[in-house]
């Protein structure tokens, strides 16, 4: 758990730095956490992740502490923890198979984007005080999707092999 909670935070620190939702690594790796761990454990890493950022360490793209609850990106990282729990629970505990990892990665970064959307519009309309209409939030929250589904390919492929790796030993 550890080491996937701190994976995401090295993800937090690639990126490309856009406006309101920079473009990161961050959700790849806590798909990878739910399809390696499962629901309960995966989501528990980024629980982690997410409490070391809050007490004030500069994991999260735009540094750490509490204030950053404030942030417009601060959904995504809540969607890390339920887009975990959805990966590990869609992942199953079937025979590991790409096709089904991909799906889990996919229904991940759905919750993602869904919990990090309606965050990021709630922090646009009554934190910022703007008046933002559902195209600009949706132009702004989902401008890393389209980068996120395909990481979600890596992601789904490197679990595969890390299970087949597991299951020898």
């Amino acid at each position: 758990m550890a080491l996937l909670a701190a994976l995401t935070a090295v993800g937090a620190h690639l990126r490309i730095p856009i406006p309101f939702v920079p473009i990161t690594l961050q959700a790849a790796f806590a798909c990878l956490a739910g399809l390696l761990l499962g629901p309960r454990q995966g989501s528990a890493s980024q629980l982690v992740y997410l409490a070391v950022g809050l007490v004030g360490f500069p994991v999260f793209a735009r540094g750490g502490g509490l204030h950053y609850i404030l942030e417009p990106s601060f959904g995504y990282l809540l969607g890390f923890v339920a887009g975990a729990y959805v990966c590990g629970f869609v992942a199953g505990q079937a025979t590991p198979g790409f096709k089904r990892y991909l799906l889990a990665c996919w229904a991940g970064m759905l919750v993602i984007y869904l919990i990090g959307g309606i965050v990021l519009y709630l922090n646009l309309r009554f934190i910022a005080a703007s008046d933002p209409g559902i195209v600009h939030v949706l132009q702004l929250g989902m401008s890393p999707l389209p980068k996120d589904l395909l990481v979600g390919l890596l992601a789904a492929w490197v679990a595969v092999r890390i299970q087949a790796r597991r299951q020898l030993y």
